[in-house]
């Protein structure tokens, strides 16, 4: 499958001169951020990790210490993000959303909702490679209710292929019986069937659902239920129908409003800027009557904002 990245592998390559002139742009006083963010946002994350190799090859030096350590703010943490590998990304950032003062949810809801079946495998080894620790024991232990349930069957990783035919009224039923038809809701009932189902199949179960009730998906659940579950239970939904645009309309709610959310700015851009921003890029124009690049323009600044743009790589007008 072709990528639909904004960035791509640089085609005549040589991490050994790249190494050389991220050493140079941090030599001395004073810090080349141009360099340094010029040419990190033009290599593919292989090509980084092989410049990584290089850097320390030739200075004996670890090239995200010494990126830290000339660094700073956001920019800082956006550079050290493209300088992570994407799985290795992943599970820092989980473990930074547990770990941390509070659970950080958004950032439980985003990754577990988008990532795939494969992906989620890779993640809860490499997990417990890092840390030595089970990350759906990490997770049960700092959430609860439904919510913890529905995070755990995504953790399973189990989701079935494929459309079941037979399935779909039934599905599309139940949940009209746990929500729409029922005083009060089962949420179990929501919480299975969103959890195990395929995109492919939750996307005709959908239809049915709408002929059924009247309804959307998204709009029974926003008046079904509450709190993290809602929010996890809508972005199960809306990968469903469309990774792309979930993540469109996760970064524009980011940057929306009173204060930027960089943190999740930064998570995006970095995690999906090799697999779909193409895609994101045209959805969020659908959905918003503006570009992602005119908001991230708009929303941010100096060297921070030129290196998102980079990674941006176009405008959709």
């Amino acid at each position: 499958m072709a990528s639909r990245g904004t960035v791509k592998p640089s085609l005549n390559f040589n991490a050994t001169s790249d190494a050389e002139m991220l050493y140079k742009a941090m030599k001395g006083i004073g810090t080349d951020e141009d360099a340094i963010l010029q040419l990190l946002t033009a290599r593919s994350n292989a090509q980084r990790q092989d410049i990584k190799t290089a850097y320390k090859t030739l200075f004996g030096k670890d090239l995200i210490d010494n990126l830290k350590g000339e660094l700073g703010g956001k920019f800082e943490t956006l550079i050290v993000g493209l300088m992570t590998p994407p799985i290795a990304y992943d599970v820092t950032s989980l473990r930074n959303a547990i770990k941390g003062a509070g659970t950080d949810e958004k950032v439980l809801v985003e990754i577990l909702a988008s990532r795939t079946p494969e992906q989620v495998k890779e993640i809860i080894s490499a997990y417990r490679q890092e840390y030595d620790d089970n990350l759906e024991e990490d997770v049960s232990g700092d959430t609860s209710g439904h919510f913890k349930r529905l995070l755990v069957i995504l953790l399973q990783a189990n989701k079935q292929t494929g459309i079941q035919n037979g399935n779909i009224e039934s599905d599309a039923q139940a949940l009209f019986k746990a929500g729409e038809e029922k005083f009060g809701t089962d949420e179990q009932s929501f919480v299975t069937i969103l959890g195990n189902r395929s995109a492919e199949h939750l996307r005709k179960v959908f239809d049915a659902y709408m002929k059924m009730s009247g309804y959307e998906m998204e709009e029974s659940i926003k008046r079904e239920t509450s709190g993290g579950l809602r929010d996890l239970l809508l972005a199960v939904v809306k990968c469903a129908r469309s990774v792309p645009a979930y993540f469109a309309e996760t970064l524009y709610y980011a940057m929306k409003g009173a204060g930027t959310d960089d943190n999740t700015l930064i998570r995006v851009m970095v995690s999906r800027s090799e697999v779909d921003l193409l895609d994101i890029r045209t959805e969020f124009r659908r959905m918003f009557a503006c570009s992602l690049l005119s908001m991230i323009k708009g929303d941010t600044g100096g060297d921070y904002r030129k290196a998102l743009v980079l990674l941006c790589g176009g405008d959709d007008a």
